[in-house]
């Protein structure tokens, strides 16, 4: 059941993420969902490293922040993926 969780929130997540970045012509719902679930794994080791409870829904499961653990660190790959593309973050 846990792999289920993953790719439902990651995909949504992931999708979250591309729309604040502007990316979200350029990727499919495979892609949100790789997206989220690598931005959930970046946002709960930045929250462990700043000490900022709530983990990412890798660790915690499905609660507000989470979820918005998860999204910060989907908005850090896909602006990370940004500068290395475009030589820039949008």
């Amino acid at each position: 059941m846990g792999i289920i969780i993953w790719l439902i929130m990651g995909g949504i997540i992931g999708w979250i993420a591309s729309l604040i970045m502007k990316t979200d012509g350029q990727q499919g719902i495979i892609l949100n969902v790789v997206v989220g679930i690598i931005g959930a794994f970046i946002g709960g080791w930045l929250a462990g490293m700043l000490g900022i409870a709530g983990g990412s829904i890798n660790d915690a499961g499905i609660s507000i922040p989470s979820i918005l653990v998860s999204l910060v660190g989907a908005i850090v790959l896909l602006a990370i993926v940004n500068l290395f593309r475009r030589g820039r973050p949008r």
